[in-house]
């Protein structure tokens, strides 16, 4: 029997192969014969976790919209009907809820996973900005998919958002209107929002992660030595230091893959709010005009963000300044292969002022996130003002400050130990 199953499944190869030679190709190109570096440490599972969440949001969204109605007078209400009276929907809502949540974490992981070996760096300049774009994408995705339970949270937090961009000079009061598709958030609005994120951002998304990739693979793989492992190859041209990518490290990434999907379920299961940090309890309550939350507040990926929002005093009764500044935020991502001009790559060979500066940097990042969820009092002002200084003045300086300090040599070869 295992014979014959064998020549059935070859017999099933061969004929697709001679009809889609390219398949075989490209999979012997990006998995089968791609070699990445054999020193990959636990920092690397992030990029593959991006990706099964992803999946998941896709899968998850699908079976959502066969249930909500993109309606504001029945949006919420739909939703309810998911949680209570549809088989397991209570399970898919949470799954995709906490999957919004785990997919900026997976993705701020691989970023700063990125800022610790240099992987922006030439020769993959391409991939960090095709990585930046997915992260704005992302923001809107996400932000688009937040309005849609058409909770208090909901409703409030599009109303403050959208208002944002009014603060344009010249243009803001017609590209609000055009946002939210009425003068006042409305039904108009959650269609609008509606259509974007079920289809058209999630288009986008899946085009750039595969543009991502595929720049990814055509440079090859960045390490935590920052070595170049094409530089050293044997007689039939394989790297040295490089290994295919399967079987080793899609076994390394199931693994990985396990363990999060424990964690996960862990959290959908016994504290899928977070207490209100996943899902803000106000959002539980339906969207009212003539009701104002406590406490207006974004959610806890965007919370840096408005924090630096609401550091930057209004000038000349015009928030265009803190616009400017949050926007200012993530563009400025984009500039990192160029601003770093350090001589070594990695972090492991950095001096022990990148290393602080680095560490500063993550620190101020989570604190503006905690300062976006309170109260905006004096005291957290002032510290927001001062980690928005050196939130930019991290990048700003960074040419000359990624210079000072001694490094250490780099090896000839990456460092491995299994």
């Amino acid at each position: 029997m295992s014979n014959a199953l064998s020549k059935i499944i070859d017999g099933g190869y061969a004929w697709f192969n001679e009809r889609a030679p390219g398949a075989t190709a490209w999979y012997n190109r990006h998995v089968g014969q791609y070699y990445a570096p054999k020193n990959f440490n636990l920092w690397y599972y992030f990029g593959s976790l991006a990706m099964v969440v992803f999946a998941n949001q896709i899968l998850t969204g699908i079976w959502l919209t066969m249930h909500y109605k993109p309606d504001a007078l029945q949006a919420f209400d739909s939703v309810e009907y998911i949680m209570r009276d549809v088989d397991w929907g209570w399970l898919i809502r949470y799954m995709h809820s906490t999957g919004a949540s785990l997919f900026f974490v997976v993705v701020y992981l691989h970023m700063f996973r990125g800022m610790m070996y240099g992987s922006y760096r030439k020769p993959r300049e391409l991939v960090w900005v095709l990585g930046c774009v997915i992260l704005l994408v992302l923001m809107g995705e996400a932000f688009f998919g937040y309005v849609l339970p058409w909770g208090q949270m909901s409703y409030w937090g599009a109303q403050v958002i959208t208002s944002l961009f009014g603060a344009i000079p010249f243009i803001g009061e017609g590209l609000l209107e055009l946002i939210r598709g009425d003068y006042l958030i409305s039904d108009a609005t959650l269609n609008r929002f509606f259509a974007l994120h079920v289809i058209a951002l999630p288009l986008v998304l899946a085009g750039l992660i595969y543009l991502h990739l595929m720049a990814l693979h055509e440079v090859g793989s960045n390490n935590p030595d920052g070595i170049e492992i094409k530089k050293k190859k044997d007689s039939n041209g394989k790297p040295l230091d490089g290994i295919p990518f399967h079987p080793y490290y899609t076994v390394k990434d199931l693994f990985g893959t396990a363990f999060f999907l424990v964690i996960a379920a862990f959290i959908i299961f016994y504290a899928p709010t977070l207490g209100g940090w996943f899902l803000e309890h106000d959002n539980f309550v339906a969207a009212d005009a003539m009701v104002t939350p406590d406490l207006i507040k974004p959610v806890w990926y965007f919370t840096p963000y408005y924090a630096m929002l609401r550091a930057i005093p209004a000038m000349f009764g015009s928030q265009f300044p803190g616009v400017a500044v949050m926007g200012a935020a993530v563009l400025i991502f984009f500039l990192l292969p160029w601003l770093d001009r350090s001589p070594v790559r990695s972090i492991r060979y950095r001096s022990t002022f990148a290393k602080v500066m680095l560490a500063l940097f993550v620190i101020c990042f989570v604190w503006l996130g905690y300062c976006g969820t309170r109260h905006a009092t004096p005291l957290l002002t002032f510290s927001a003002q001062i980690c928005t200084a050196f939130y930019f003045g991290f990048f700003i300086f960074m040419p000359w400050w990624s210079r000072i300090g001694a490094t250490k040599p780099e090896p000839e070869r990456v460092t491995f130990d299994h």
